[in-house]
């Protein structure tokens, strides 16, 4: 049904590819920097509570308004989406030539490959966000599923956004029911009448949640300032800081969520590519119906979000419940709004330089670090950490990716694959792939 080319298999290893899997891949590794560029160039610890550290004139307040409506999360869960839709792909071409236990090894190679990658990122790129050795760990345990129908495998997906669902819905209503309590209490004591025991235990609470808030605040602020000062200083407290960052977030146990988020979404993708919607194997009415419904129900749920959070006080917030689910939802609104936009020769055209994009993804993911942690932002370099706020830092990611998207174009008219790629998957092979094109035969004269 696109208008873009459907499959095209010009991998030096013989992996096939599809250009709108392309497209969509390319479209996720240039979003994510906006996700990334805030943790790149000012606090990260900062952007995980109070925003307002980075910045909050009247066009950050846009800018970030604009980022968690509509870019928050949803380019990394295309990348996991896509990430599934891969291991189908992959499993099945294999599948062809070789039983299910060498399909199994041949697999978990790759993601162990994939998750060294990540740990050179971290380690020695000094990238404490790495999404690489999550997703090669993620693989293992999505590949399990594999085998499963489309439909099993989006339901089973699912699993956290019901998670979060429930017991995001339950602590909701227990913070809600004790703030009316509260209330309850205040009007009591202003009438001095006398309190039951369930008005003390929501008093009790309500100071022991004080006291834990506070102390919480003033930690999290001084590794705020703390941060602020060793990426200020030298390369040493550059790199002491990162790997630090690195520390409190295995600390806090982050990683199992960012696994169980990965692997989740990946069956989805895969599940989601079989049924063929990934790829676009359905009507274009039915990708208008899957845009239109995405975005409201994500797009509506962001907007109460950012609106509770714009408050900055400790009232419930819908997001605890909904956070997964309104993630999913947009990046479907996203998905059928680029597979709409191929089916006609207009949008196409808007997207065919994405087709370069993605299949040079993982290059252009380390490109981003390297131009913002050893270029940009450090101080043995431009030195530019803290002094971009939310505004100019999305401007800045932009700028990026323009770069990028171009120099991706340029570098596939001459070469089969990208540098990052060529080393993954020559690892994978046991044997150096070639990466130039082959020059292009004299008139009169026959292959050799």
């Amino acid at each position: 049904m696109n208008d873009v080319p459907m499959t095209t298999a010009t991998e030096p290893d013989g992996a096939p590819r599809i250009a709108v899997l392309d497209i969509l891949r390319g479209v996720a590794i240039l979003g994510i920097l906006f996700m990334n560029i805030n943790d790149m160039g000012q606090s990260l610890f900062a952007s995980f509570d109070d925003v307002r550290h980075l910045g909050w004139s009247a066009s950050d307040q846009v800018a970030w308004w604009l980022r968690e409506v509509f870019a928050n999360g949803t380019a990394r869960c295309m990348l996991e989406m896509l990430f599934g839709a891969g291991m189908v792909i992959l499993t099945g071409r294999a599948a062809e030539a070789a039983g299910h236990l060498q399909v199994l090894g041949r697999y978990y190679v790759r993601n162990l490959i994939l998750l060294g990658f990540g740990l050179v990122h971290i380690f020695i790129l000094l990238w404490p966000g790495d999404i690489l050795h999550t997703y090669g760990i993620a693989a293992l345990i999505a590949f399990l599923f594999a085998r499963l129908p489309g439909r099993w495998l989006v339901v089973i997906g699912l699993n956290l956004a019901a998670f979060t669902l429930v017991s995001g819905a339950s602590d909701y209503q227990r913070i809600a029911q004790r703030q009316a309590t509260l209330a309850q209490v205040a009007v009591k004591q202003r009438e001095r009448l006398p309190l039951d025991a369930a008005d003390r235990a929501a008093i009790a609470a309500q100071k022991t949640h004080e006291a834990t808030k506070a102390k919480r605040d003033r930690e999290l602020a001084a590794r705020v300032a703390a941060e602020d000062v060793a990426r200020s200083g030298t390369a040493l407290t550059w790199a002491r800081a990162q790997w630090n960052t690195i520390g409190v977030i295995e600390g806090y146990g982050l990683e199992a969520l960012f696994v169980w988020e990965a692997a989740s979404t990946m069956l989805v993708g895969a599940g989601l590519f079989k049924l063929g919607l990934l790829q676009g194997g359905r009507s274009r009415r039915f990708y208008v119906g899957m845009a239109v419904i995405g975005y409201a129900i994500g797009v509506t749920l962001r907007c109460v979000t950012v609106w509770q959070a714009m408050r900055f006080d400790d009232a419930p917030k819908l997001d605890w419940a909904t956070s997964e689910l309104a993630r999913l939802a947009v990046t479907l609104g996203h998905i059928a709004l680029i597979n709409l936009l191929a089916t006609s020769a207009r949008g196409a055209r808007l997207l065919r330089p994405f087709v370069a994009a993605g299949r040079t993804a993982l290059t252009l993911y380390i490109a981003q670090t390297l131009i913002c942690l050893w270029l940009l932002f450090p101080p043995f370099a431009l030195a530019l950490y803290g002094k971009l706020t939310w505004g100019p830092l999305m401007v800045t990611a932009f700028a990026i990716d323009a770069a990028l998207l171009w120099a991706a174009n340029r570098y596939v008219r001459h070469f089969d694959i990208a540098p990052v790629e060529w080393a993954w998957r020559s690892l994978i092979e046991g044997r150096r792939l070639p990466w130039r094109k082959p020059a292009p035969l004299r008139a009169g004269r026959a292959p050799r």
